[in-house]
């Protein structure tokens, strides 16, 4: 009876998730005395690494794709794994995003590889912390850019390019060589 109530709690937040990006996404109109009735809502889908598709509305509300959940209630999502990592260090200059020569040569190897038995892939860039949160985000949103356009060069299917400057750190932002772990692209296999 309790997971037939979460199945049936799940498809009723699908189905007002599916109406919000609805009703929210149209223009917002505008009074005569030019204040604006109405706000433009612009529903997200993002995939987790750990496979679980989600939505997000940008006024905050939020939830999981999927109306499918486990007997304990927890999304039914597709298998997703860390399975590379590379250091920017190794291969991108300093403060910089474009690929070295044989830095694309090894990413381009390492995706022929992996692509077998891959759904798709999710990319995620990161930082230290010595910039600013919003300089970090960008940098790591172009090296993440970066390394997915690689990935396409060989027929890699990327589902997500993601940018989380240095607000996910590996190790805590204690030293240069805690900082250089820190400096890396994450990819995510889906499956």
């Amino acid at each position: 009876m309790f997971d037939r109530m979460i199945s049936k709690a799940c498809a009723t937040v699908m189905t007002a998730a599916a109406a919000m990006s609805l009703a929210f996404a149209a223009p917002a109109a505008a009074q005569g005395n030019g204040t604006v009735t109405g706000e433009r809502y612009v529903p997200t889908i993002w995939v987790d690494p750990d496979g679980c598709e989600h939505w997000v509305m940008d006024d905050g509300a939020e939830g999981y794709m999927s109306a499918h959940v486990t007997p304990d209630g927890m999304p039914v999502c597709r298998r997703g794994q860390l399975c590379g990592m590379m250091p920017t260090d190794q291969f991108f200059a300093t403060d910089k995003h474009h690929v070295t020569a044989a830095g694309r040569d090894r990413l381009q190897e390492w995706f022929r590889k992996t692509m077998p038995g891959t759904r798709y892939f999710v990319v995620a860039g990161h930082t230290d912390s010595r910039a600013s949160d919003e300089y970090n985000i960008a940098l790591s949103q172009r090296r993440a850019n970066t390394v997915a356009q690689v990935a396409r060069t060989v027929g890699a299917r990327i589902g997500d390019v993601r940018a989380y400057g240095e607000r996910s750190p590996r190790v805590p932002n204690t030293s240069a060589a805690n900082m250089a772990q820190n400096r890396r692209v994450e990819i995510y296999c889906v499956r």
